[in-house]
């Protein structure tokens, strides 16, 4: 169980799979496939009842499939590899030597460019919350109260 816990990310970088719930409970389901942990599959079943109907289908009907092949077909158990002697491997011929394909690709909730504007947005109201509620400590009052004379 320990080895799983410090090999898990290494898997998610293996398998090119980001970190988001779709892309998690996929990797649950190529990792059940692969070691055969019974609470990968917990995981996998229970974890996607978190998802919308949309992507619950795309992982059965994309990701499983993939999972399945992948990890219990193809790839060579994935807990015995010792990650620490492999930092200066190359990743693609790392996934040949192991069996490893590339899963459906990724698909974001918003392009990575939009979440950067609203994050920026966010930080500017912030930074003005904080602004407003430092003048109010000075003045000693609610100025969003206050009428102009």
């Amino acid at each position: 169980m320990k080895r799983y816990r410090e090999s898990h990310d290494f898997y998610h970088c293996l398998c090119n799979l980001p970190v988001n719930v779709e892309s998690e409970l996929a990797l649950k389901f190529f990792e059940f496939f692969n070691i055969g942990l019974p609470m990968t599959l917990l995981s996998g079943v229970l974890g996607q009842l978190r998802l919308t109907p949309e992507k619950r289908h795309r992982l059965f009907t994309e990701y499983l499939p993939w999972a399945l092949k992948c990890g219990g077909g193809t790839s060579k158990p994935l807990i015995s590899v010792y990650w620490e002697e492999r930092w200066e491997q190359n990743v693609e011929d790392m996934k040949k030597e192991l069996g490893v394909f590339d899963p459906p690709p990724a698909v974001w909730g918003r392009p990575l460019s939009e979440a950067a504007k609203a994050r920026k947005k966010k930080l500017a109201a912030e930074k003005a919350a904080q602004e407003r509620a430092d003048l109010e400590a000075m003045v000693g009052t609610d100025i969003s109260k206050a009428t102009p004379s």
